[in-house]
């Protein structure tokens, strides 16, 4: 609408419904005043121009700030709302890809895994996870497989499918205002599954790293003694492989582990196991 003004000096009326459907803060009404409008607020049967008077001016400008406490105590209460509902273990937003919202047992509105789409970001993380997949292949494939955006029904970018790999609420928890909650939504993925999916996010899942992913003996076999988090393995200086706890639960200080320890503790135990003559 400002564009427009600036585009065409000849049209110099603006009508609105009233003050608070004009200005949502203190920017928009300078930026309007500046362009030198007539504005006619319908519903509060005034006018203002460049022309008003003073004190017509400064009722409006009352009006103004009137209309951003109310925008801000709207905002504000909407926050209180939903970090209430994340307190109490339910996703407070909109929800994402994979899920769809409906109202609960309680009457608060929750969300469930969509039956169609749960089963695709299911798949998006699983081939993810393996290594062998890039995020534009793993975009094709979700496309292919019926991933896409609800009301359009276009196809879902690179980008998207990232923060989707990303984000822990397909875990049943989720982060929310800088926190992390324990949700009470039924999850889509395991916790171990997203885990696996971070590290290659994160950059130590690069091609050269993915080509090896396989080869790593004890990967989604071993858990951390500490705090039972994944525990995955990395190669050092392109031949000394090394794992270590996920620290999904916080920081963990437990240190890193050669492969030859646990491959020793592993053998220790094989010879432990015995079968009987029914066996």
């Amino acid at each position: 609408m400002v564009a427009f003004f600036k585009r065409n000096g000849n049209c110099r009326t603006l009508l609105v419904e009233k003050t608070d459907r004009l200005y949502r803060n203190l920017k928009d009404y300078v930026t309007i005043d500046g362009l030198g409008l007539t504005i006619q607020f319908v519903k509060e049967n005034v006018v203002l121009s460049p022309e008003s008077r003073s004190n017509e001016k400064f009722m409006h400008g009352i009006k103004v700030l009137m209309a951003k406490n109310y925008i801000d105590n709207l905002s504000e209460e909407t926050r209180k709302g939903m970090l209430e509902k994340a307190r109490q273990g339910i996703w407070p937003s909109y929800a994402p890809l994979g899920y769809i919202n409906i109202l609960g047992h309680d009457g608060k509105r929750t969300i469930v895994p969509d039956p169609n789409l749960a089963r695709v970001i299911r798949l998006m993380f699983e081939r993810y996870a393996t290594g062998k997949y890039s995020l534009k292949e793993i975009a094709k494939l979700a496309q292919a497989d019926g991933l896409a955006y609800r009301k359009s029904g276009g196809a879902v970018p690179k980008s998207t499918i990232y923060k989707i790999l990303h984000n822990l609420v397909y875990t049943g928890d989720f982060d929310f205002d800088g926190a992390r909650y324990k949700g009470t939504d039924e999850p889509i993925i395991s916790h171990e599954l997203w885990e696996q999916v971070q590290l290659i996010l994160s950059g130590r899942g690069t091609k050269k790293t993915r080509k090896v992913r396989e080869s790593l003996a004890f990967s989604g076999l071993i858990t951390c003694g500490h705090c039972g988090c994944a525990m995955v393995g990395e190669i050092k200086k392109g031949r000394c492989v090394y794992y270590h706890c996920t620290g999904y639960k916080g920081k963990c200080p437990e240190p890193y582990t050669r492969e030859e320890v646990l491959e020793k503790k592993f053998t220790e135990l094989l010879k432990g196991i015995s079968f009987s003559q029914e066996c």
